[in-house]
């Protein structure tokens, strides 16, 4: 029996809502791009942010908030709020993706300590430094009294949070599970990116290659059913430790999905990774990335990733694609930027009905 998607939601730099933000992916626009400057060294970085008018849940919880914890928190109640049965929030799973953090909020904390003494350390700031933060005020939101997990890893992460709620459901722990994603941006997290030779220069022209660092959320809400858009196989990948490997890596987590799959949404983002996943697809197959349209968001990606393959297989369309239609069967590519981390795959399969 195969995990249906139940709900979907996203927090992006070119929008919130989902068919929206689709057209908006159809029509060829991208977020835009802000330049953020480092405080202490005067470095620049590209970045493409949530917009300041997005609107966020208002909760006692989240007035004192990170940024990632409300847009983890916007997410997932719209994606558990798209589901028109109650779920008995005994029975809700919830499983959190996250790669960098709320560094935000942690870099305020330990620089007070660093620069007034420990006694300044804030009682305030401390909570939102750990890396579990977002999932537990959405739990907390939301009621679920059930299992809760944060999973965290590179930009691949999200292939195990979703392998994680697979196996939660698919053993009948639960009737349903939450998984959601995200990050923030800090230029100390850009300027770590930089110096992994990661980046777009600003000062280079638009055609350079090179990532634009981007922040949001991601979520879907599974179940386990039949119909609509489903989520055949998750494949959790293998390590790479260096680049050139990354391509064979992800070939060989395709050669173990099912064939007769239509296109590609890939995990492209102007790096190496880009040339790794088309040799691993081939030139035949139709691959599209919608990180060149919304920004490279490391831990949400995966998600952004697989509602722009579920939007697609719904419309029969990708992005940029010339011909009319796709197949109604997708592959999800996620290779992390890591090298440590490995190219992780997922499939995903079905026609709405």
């Amino acid at each position: 029996m195969s995990l249906r998607i139940a709900g979907m939601s996203w927090v992006t730099p070119l929008g919130s809502d989902v068919h929206d933000v689709w057209r908006r992916l159809l029509a060829g626009e991208t977020a835009p791009v802000e330049i953020l400057e480092n405080e202490r060294n005067g470095a620049r970085y590209l970045v493409r942010r949530v917009a300041s008018t997005t609107s966020f849940p208002s909760h006692p919880r989240l007035r004192r908030a990170s940024a990632i914890s409300r847009f983890a928190a916007a997410a997932g109640l719209t994606a558990l709020g798209q589901f028109k049965k109650p779920l008995p929030l005994d029975q809700i799973a919830l499983v959190f993706a996250i790669s960098n953090g709320g560094v935000i909020y942690t870099r305020r904390f330990y620089a007070d300590i660093v620069n007034s003494g420990a006694q300044s350390a804030s009682p305030l700031l401390f909570p939102e430094t750990v890396f579990n933060a977002p999932a537990s005020h959405l739990a907390a939101i939301l009621g679920i009294t059930g299992a809760s997990y944060t999973v965290v890893g590179d930009g691949a992460v999200g292939i195990f949070a979703l392998k994680m709620a697979e196996d939660l459901i698919l053993s009948a722990e639960v009737d349903a599970c939450l998984v959601v994603a995200a990050e923030e941006i800090d230029s100390l997290v850009c300027e770590a990116y930089r110096q992994w030779r990661l980046l777009r220069d600003p000062g280079k022209p638009e055609s350079s290659r090179g990532m634009i660092m981007s922040e949001g959320a991601g979520a879907v809400l599974l179940k386990r059913s039949h119909g609509g858009i489903e989520i055949d196989q998750i494949v959790p990948g293998a390590n790479f430790f260096r680049r050139s490997e990354a391509s064979a890596r992800l070939d060989s987590v395709v050669s173990r999905l099912k064939n007769k799959i239509g296109f590609c949404v890939g995990s492209g983002n102007g790096t190496f990774i880009d040339r790794a996943e088309r040799a691993a697809v081939g030139d035949e197959m139709p691959l599209y990335s919608p990180k060149i349209a919304l920004g490279e968001s490391v831990g949400a990606s995966v998600f952004w990733q697989l509602i722009t393959a579920a939007k697609a297989l719904e419309a029969g369309t990708l992005p940029g694609l010339s011909k009319a239609r796709v197949d109604s069967r997708a592959v999800v590519l996620a290779c992390g930027l890591n090298q440590q981390t490995g190219g992780l795959t997922l499939c995903l399969s079905g026609r709405s009905h």
